[in-house]
């Protein structure tokens, strides 16, 4: 999983001194107006997120995780340590979406620019309507509380998957490396959508989605996966 710490580390909760940090926003409080307000944006990051990364803090102080990057954490302590698990998993999901989401973001990504992620999307799923759609279906048909994603595997090959609480790609999908995620957790858009979560992730996918950010991701999936031995 060494590639899935590499592709993540300009972005994910960083150790310093005993601590984890909370991540600022890689876009203003209200840039996101009107698809999710600031609002929203306040309490999703300055208190769901911050509060995962204080938790975290205090449960790994004193321990022999404290100190290790998050990635270790969470895949150590996924089968041992429940609480551990689901704040550090948190901590990192939510590092994640924020990066996934940009100001007039989303729509079909820019072949032009995008060439290789769209290629990949039509090999995979045959067109980016039907990515659009099996995305829509794993986001609103996660049961309660998660997280749709796209992965993509060493060589290139994506597919759409879901998972349910604080669980990501790292430790449900083997060697299966994140793309892009959505959080359909209610705190996420319920200030702004109430009950309608089709709603949010059809805008989550229109007008938000970051494409540079995921083409990024694929190219430095397939760049660790050249490397890789089975």
């Amino acid at each position: 999983m060494q590639q899935i710490i590499s592709l993540l580390s300009i972005f994910a909760v960083a150790a310093h001194a005993a601590t984890y940090d909370l991540p600022p926003l890689p876009f203003g409080l209200s840039a996101l107006k009107p698809m999710i307000s600031k609002n929203t944006l306040q309490i999703h990051h300055g208190k769901h997120h911050a509060k995962y990364v204080d938790t975290l803090n205090s449960l790994v102080a004193g321990t022999h995780l404290e100190n290790q990057p998050l990635e270790t954490i969470i895949k150590e302590s996924y089968k041992s340590n429940k609480a551990i698990f689901n704040n550090a998993a948190q901590a990192w999901n939510h590092s994640f979406y924020w990066q996934c989401m940009k100001p007039k973001g989303g729509g079909t990504p820019d072949e032009s620019s995008h060439k290789q992620l769209c290629d990949k999307i039509n090999t995979s799923f045959g067109s980016y309507a039907n990515f659009r759609k099996q995305f829509a279906e794993a986001a609103n048909t996660a049961f309660g509380s998660g997280w749709a994603w796209l992965v993509s595997d060493r060589k290139g090959n994506l597919s759409v998957t879901k998972t349910i609480g604080a669980e990501n790609p790292m430790v449900a999908s083997g060697r299966l490396i994140p793309i892009l995620t959505c959080d359909v957790w209610e705190h996420a858009y319920y200030l702004d959508y109430a009950n309608l979560r089709p709603s949010y992730v059809d805008t989550f996918l229109e007008k938000l989605v970051n494409w540079e950010f995921v083409a990024e991701n694929l190219e430095r999936a397939m760049d660790s996966g050249r490397n890789w031995s089975c």
